[in-house]
């Protein structure tokens, strides 16, 4: 079913990020006092109601910032302008009309939308305050309190007004991948790569990316969205309380939430560092399949199969793992990405009978039989697929606790052999009597 879009604008500090995230109920966008926090589109869900629809929070627009991302703030920010259905211009009530905001709506003004002009700041709800903002052009302003929600549902109300009529339908099946990997290794150019525009700032300027940006699109006639991620850094270099450790936060927390990650590395460097190995280990215990994309490969160092051997042994705890060598410059390679994406999706998705799963199970045990304990033989009985996403098995075991490691690593191993899980952890459980 679609649903209309509201963009928020204004200009710096009006506390857009703290509206958008009070609508949407969690704290998804950054708010700080620090101007141009917000640098791309965030999006989210959120209803009223009965009318749901999608909020877009969107960077200060500043005409006279030195800030060297400005151009690109304000270029995200039309874009989510051209997008809307609906439009909230926020402005300050205690600063009053000022050169940005008249500004601002004279791009609005151009957009020929639907706008809800909200004055904000309004802690003591002096309405008085409104009347100047008449002058924008934009209609009847409404008093605001985000802080303290006053005036919230009016302004809601407001907002819903201009919805078109809404039909029912089922939701629609979205895939989330998520692009991770460190900072500056070109996640934001890869995921404007593959969209065929520039819908992400792009900077050589570590951290340029701090919130996690969700971007709906369609491949192979399937609905999907990618999520770019501000880049994990060493967690003791970070402060927990600052940006940077939010962004941190928001990376672990989009990893979680996606149903694939792309890993990216930095194929022009001679080593998989410490800290690619941690993200890749972080979505190996999240139990997401995942897909390693080798970024800047039209200045490597080394040949695949180099490359190949580095990886497998910096990331031996996921041997599963499948590569692309792209160059998000060139676009060489980038076409293999969203394929690979879609073949680690289904290898995690698979469900596997359980009759099939047991002629495995025994032909690996007659291969290879458990290993006996203080003179005791290990018998494994029985198999069975609790879940997906990923692939989960119950194995019971009439000693769970005395097989070892290396038993359970052959088991996957071997079954790995029969059924293609590349891309993919899978999950083993033993379950003993004890435990029955």
């Amino acid at each position: 079913m679609y649903k209309p879009i509201v963009a928020v604008v204004g200009r710096p500090n009006v506390g857009k990020s703290t509206f958008f995230n009070k609508i949407c109920g969690k704290r998804i966008s950054i708010v700080d006092d620090e101007p141009g926090v917000t640098r791309d589109r965030i999006y989210a869900d959120a209803s009223w109601c009965g009318h749901n629809f999608t909020l877009v929070d969107t960077g200060g627009i500043d005409e006279k910032s030195e800030d060297a991302f400005q151009k690109d703030i304000r270029k995200q920010a039309e874009i989510a302008i051209a997008e809307a259905d609906v439009i909230v211009f926020l402005v300050d009530g205690r600063a009053g009309v000022t050169a940005n905001d008249e500004e601002v709506a004279s791009i609005l003004q151009r957009s020929l939308k639907p706008v809800v002009l909200v004055v904000n700041k309004l802690d003591n709800f002096e309405i008085e305050n409104i009347y100047e903002f008449y002058s924008l052009g934009l209609g009847d302003p409404y008093p605001l309190s985000v802080l303290q929600s006053k005036g919230l549902g009016d302004v809601l109300d407001a907002i819903v007004s201009h919805f078109k009529e809404q039909t029912e339908n089922e939701d629609e099946n979205i895939t989330k991948v998520a692009i991770v990997g460190r900072p500056n290794v070109g996640k934001s150019s890869l995921v404007n790569r593959l969209l065929g525009k520039q819908r992400v700032v792009v900077s050589d300027k570590e951290g340029t990316t701090r919130d996690a940006v969700l971007v709906p699109f369609k491949y192979n006639k399937k609905d999907y969205a990618l999520v770019d991620t501000a880049g994990l850094r060493r967690q003791r270099s970070v402060e927990r309380e600052s940006i940077e450790g939010y962004s941190v936060l928001r990376t672990m927390s989009a990893i979680d939430e996606a149903d694939v990650s792309v890993i990216v590395i930095d194929g022009s460097l001679d080593l998989i560092s410490e800290q690619d190995v941690k993200v890749a280990g972080y979505v190996d215990q999240a139990g997401k399949p995942s897909v390693i994309v080798v970024n800047k490969w039209d200045i490597k160092q080394k040949s695949k199969d180099e490359f190949i051997k580095m990886l497998s042994q910096s990331l031996a705890f996921m041997d599963y793992f499948q590569v692309v060598f792209v160059s998000a410059l060139t676009g060489q390679g980038t076409g293999q990405i969203m394929e690979m994406v879609e073949r680690v999706h289904q290898n995690s998705s698979k469900r596997i009978t359980t009759g099939a799963l047991n002629d495995m199970l025994q032909e690996a045990i007659l291969n290879y039989q458990p290993p006996a304990r203080n003179g005791k033989q290990i018998k494994i009985k029985y198999i069975t697929q609790a879940s997906t996403n990923p692939p989960t098995f119950v194995l019971f075991v009439n000693d769970a606790k005395a097989l070892n490691f290396a038993y359970k690593r052959y088991l996957e191993n071997r079954f790995r052999e029969r059924i293609d899980f590349a891309g993919t952890p899978i999950r083993f459980i033993f379950k003993g009597k004890e435990e029955d």
